[in-house]
């Protein structure tokens, strides 16, 4: 059986998929980066290998993602894509008519516009935490919580509280003073998810033609609080795929496979054996 797989390594998170000759989802996985890429390919080569059939070939590999071109050496990737191109390919695959893509990660944020099932601008933040996955983890660890309990509780909120959220120092700050004049945390909480959608839309989609079908990616896509706050800022229905978490992976195993089919290369693929062989760095390559 021949299977085409995808790595997408973030600063926060690194995801894998494989998918069959039919493009069909055979395996995934979501795991942190741990600030150790290098480590964390290894690690995710040694686990995908065993939710995999024994008799499949990889006949293509290909990695995205801010660390792509070292986990594109390390794994001996046979396409190296951008970010934009690998969620824009993996929302369409399921959504062929999508027109808008969010993706918000775990330090940054992106926005692609399709038009026709062709990209024709995009947008992304990379430089403020305020409207990215970081801020809500920091948030639920200060108020000793899981984010999927800060998630369920944002969700109970009646009267959510305006919080400034252009910034991470004030927007903590002002949660803090909310608490502090006795407000329910749960509505102080979708005020967070609010300030965040609010964060994101100034900074990332700014000027940007947003229409649906729009399609919800990236691992905040997990927060229903924010799904909520999007529907309501946007005025329009927002649409979670499954595997949103790991969709920027199925992008670039989607792309390789169109890759291997027009070129008839055998693939690089230096095997999953590679998880237990120790890599080295050239010092010229830091």
């Amino acid at each position: 059986m021949e299977a085409y797989l995808g790595i997408d390594v973030g600063s926060v998170t690194t995801k894998f998929a494989v998918l069959n000759d039919a493009d069909e989802l055979l395996a995934h996985l979501y795991l942190p980066t741990q600030g150790k890429p290098i480590e964390m390919v290894q690690y995710g080569l040694s686990q995908i290998k065993q939710k995999l059939p024994r008799n499949i070939i990889v006949a293509g590999v290909a990695t995205t993602g801010s660390a792509r071109y070292l986990a594109g050496v390390i794994v001996g990737a046979d396409l190296v894509k951008n970010e934009i191109t690998s969620h824009a390919v993996g929302a369409l695959h399921y959504f062929p008519q999508a027109q808008t893509v969010i993706e918000i990660g775990g330090q940054d944020s992106k926005l692609i516009i399709i038009r026709d099932g062709i990209v024709t601008d995009f947008g992304m933040n990379t430089v403020c935490a305020a409207g990215t996955g970081s801020f809500l983890d920091h948030q639920a660890s200060r108020l000793n919580m899981s984010i999927q309990a800060l998630s369920q509780k944002a969700l109970e909120s009646r009267k959510p509280v305006h919080i400034a959220g252009r910034c991470t120092v004030f927007a903590e700050s002002d949660m803090i003073h909310k608490q502090q004049m006795g407000h329910r945390t749960e509505d102080i909480l979708y005020g967070l998810c609010q300030a965040l959608v609010r964060n994101y839309l100034h900074n990332v989609s700014l000027g940007k033609d947003i229409q649906p079908p729009i399609i919800f990616q990236g691992g905040v896509a997990f927060n229903r609080g924010i799904v909520k706050a999007l529907q309501e800022e946007l005025n329009n229905e927002v649409i979670v795929p499954p595997h949103h978490e790991v969709m920027g992976a199925i992008g670039a195993a989607l792309l390789v496979h169109e890759e291997v089919i027009n070129t008839q290369n055998k693939s690089r693929f230096k095997g999953f054996d590679t998880a237990l062989k120790k890599v080295k760095i050239d010092d010229n390559c830091r």
